[in-house]
């Protein structure tokens, strides 16, 4: 849905992300629509993402990245995964500037695993927003977050290396809790509803717009089957599909269950064969599915509790069973359950009876309805992709 209006000026908006298709995917609509109002829109991220860019009208810049974002084998330990995103950064910098020192952006958007773009517009003197597809730093996050992984093993090392890196960058900032986790200017492109303590958040400074779908939810579709009277999504998102035991549970647990088709997405690294030879008729096996398009018309979601899912299931207004795998699922999780609309399941307690009890407690309390139908119209009514883009032209003229 893009703006007929033209913008007050035509700009340089240069997005800068990062090749993870979670991070890539919640802003993309936003891209299109600073496109499609008449800016030059660049977007630095690696070449394997061209495919999900280039179609929005934005024109890719290319760097190399140093993230596993091919394999998607990523460290439990916080401490190693942050160790990978500042090396990530060390990497990108000099790329970067060889591209945008000759052709600086009037301003710069990133992601939050993309900080490498503010020790860039920092050193350009350039405004910078972030885009944020997760919940952004609370008033007593440090207290409630940081002060936990800044105990953990190799965390002063990170910090000294991140310190050293900052000093000689051309940042300005060079407070790295600050300069990691605290932007100038956001917007997060998720439901309010989702953020922790999202009291202390500072309104001058964050704008939470919810979902940003547009031309994505115009492109997807999906036909429910005839015959079906109920339609269950099962989605581990696109980081954490090789679990072959977790889709025979719920095989178990939703196979041949009167009057529901069970959408069951698995990934391109296991093969169907390995959940069984006769799978039950109501069970749709597919390694990828169109998630907007059937959350539309589903009347419930397996899923991992990644933030872009999570987001999309209040959005539809969908009940929720979650199932966290790492990063900060659990959190969301756990917030969804807070929030009245899902049961938590960890992996290990996923069994096929206690899959099936969650479904039928959660499709036939009338509270969880309510409650989904009442956060269903907050997040359509947050702004979403016109209001990111309306704010983001605000920086432009402010």
């Amino acid at each position: 849905m893009s703006s007929s209006r033209l913008p007050r000026r035509r700009a340089h908006i240069a997005m800068i992300g990062v090749p993870m298709v979670s991070h890539v995917l919640p802003g993309l609509e936003v891209i299109r629509e600073l496109a499609a109002r008449g800016h030059r829109v660049t977007y630095a991220n690696d070449p394997a993402t061209a495919a999900l860019i280039e179609p929005t009208g934005a024109e890719l810049v290319p760097y190399d990245s140093t993230l596993p974002f091919r394999d998607n084998i990523w460290p439990d330990d916080p401490i190693e995964a942050s160790s990978l995103f500042l090396d990530d950064a060390m990497a990108v910098l000099p790329q970067l500037h060889a591209a945008y020192d000759e052709d600086p952006a009037d301003l710069y958007l990133y992601d939050i695993g993309a900080y490498v773009a503010r020790a860039l517009a920092e050193a350009q003197g350039r405004p910078l927003v972030q885009l944020s597809p997760t919940f952004v730093a609370w008033g007593s996050y440090q207290e409630d977050v940081g002060a936990y992984l800044g105990q953990l093993p190799g965390a002063d090392a990170l910090e000294a290396r991140f310190k050293e890196w900052l000093a000689g960058c051309g940042a300005t900032t060079l407070d790295v809790a600050e300069f990691s986790g605290m932007p100038p200017r956001g917007i997060a492109t998720i439901p309010r509803a989702m953020q922790p303590h999202a009291d202390t958040v500072d309104p001058e400074r964050i704008d939470f717009v919810g979902p940003c779908f547009g031309g994505r939810a115009e492109q997807e579709s999906w036909a429910r089957p005839a015959g079906a009277e109920k339609v269950l999504l099962v989605s581990l998102g696109s980081s954490y599909t090789q679990q072959p035991e977790f889709y025979r549970q719920c095989v178990a647990a939703f196979g041949d269950l009167p009057g529901w088709h069970v959408v069951l997405q698995i990934g391109k690294h296991v093969d169907p064969a390995e959940l069984g030879r006769d799978l039950p008729v109501n069970v749709e096996v597919r390694s990828w599915v169109p998630q907007l398009a059937i959350l539309e018309q589903a009347d419930a979601f397996v899923t991992h509790a990644g933030m872009g899912s999570s987001s999309e299931g209040l959005f539809c207004g969908v009940p929720m069973i979650a199932v966290p795998q790492g990063a900060e699922q659990p959190m969301n999780a756990d917030r969804l359950v807070e929030l009245g609309v899902a049961r938590r399941l960890d992996t290990a307690d996923a069994t096929g009876d206690a899959l099936r009890a969650a479904l039928l407690a959660l499709t036939s309390d009338p509270e969880v309805a309510l409650r989904s139908a009442r956060l269903k119209a907050e997040a359509r009514g947050e702004g979403g992709t016109t209001r990111a883009a309306d704010l983001i032209e605000a920086e432009l003229s402010g």
